[in-house]
């Protein structure tokens, strides 16, 4: 069962050939809040050429408006708090949060609003929208897979979904280097992002 469906983008003559909402799909449509005690926003970037460091962002929030009888226009909005970086050393948290990257004391956030989504298959998806950091703006597709729904055991109604994203950090303004003796850079340009995110249904 799907959360996100393509846009509709034909005309009004082709109307006939719209394929009927699910039930099931429909008694999804609401307002949702992540839970960040069960979500992670994470990152994976090449270092010195030859190994992968690792970290993730400890405090975030967000919302998903799910439409069920209109999937393609449900929507999702993420705010990643800069400073809760954490890739395990502490010396390598403060220089990330430092002006040479992401200088979290003048742009404490990171933020995501998405513009458009579209099924790619089955429960796979693709959510494009706006990364905004350090006040730079730009395009971000994410493919994300749809893990369904469930009721926890305090009677919440959960959905959940995971999945990845690439950029340049260049395109940011994250530029700094350190040139190797052996050739190379110290930080490579292209992160990988991950999520993976639980979010709960607002009371009506």
């Amino acid at each position: 069962m799907g959360i996100f469906g393509r846009r509709n983008n034909e005309t009004a003559t082709t109307a006939t050939a719209t394929l009927p909402v699910d039930p099931a799909l429909a008694a999804l449509t609401g307002d949702y809040t992540i839970d960040p005690a069960h979500s992670s926003i994470g990152f994976t970037v090449r270092h010195a050429m030859v190994t992968n460091v690792r970290g993730s962002f400890a405090e975030h929030e967000g919302a998903l408006k799910l439409d069920g009888s209109d999937p393609a226009s449900s929507t999702a909005a993420i705010d990643v708090k800069i400073a809760s970086i954490d890739t395990g050393i502490a010396d390598r948290d403060g220089h990330l949060r430092s002006g040479d990257f992401f200088d979290a004391e003048q742009f404490p956030l990171m933020s995501f609003r998405s513009t458009q989504a579209q099924q790619l298959g089955g429960d796979k998806y693709r959510v494009t929208g706006e990364l905004t950091i350090k006040d730079v703006t730009k395009p971000l597709a994410i493919d994300l897979e749809f893990n369904g729904t469930a009721t926890d055991v305090y009677g919440n109604e959960r959905v959940g979904f995971e999945g990845n994203a690439e950029i340049l950090r260049s395109d940011w303004g994250l530029t700094w280097n350190a040139a190797l003796e052996t050739g190379g850079v110290m930080v490579s340009d292209k992160v990988k992002l991950n999520f993976d995110i639980s979010a709960i249904k607002n009371a009506a």
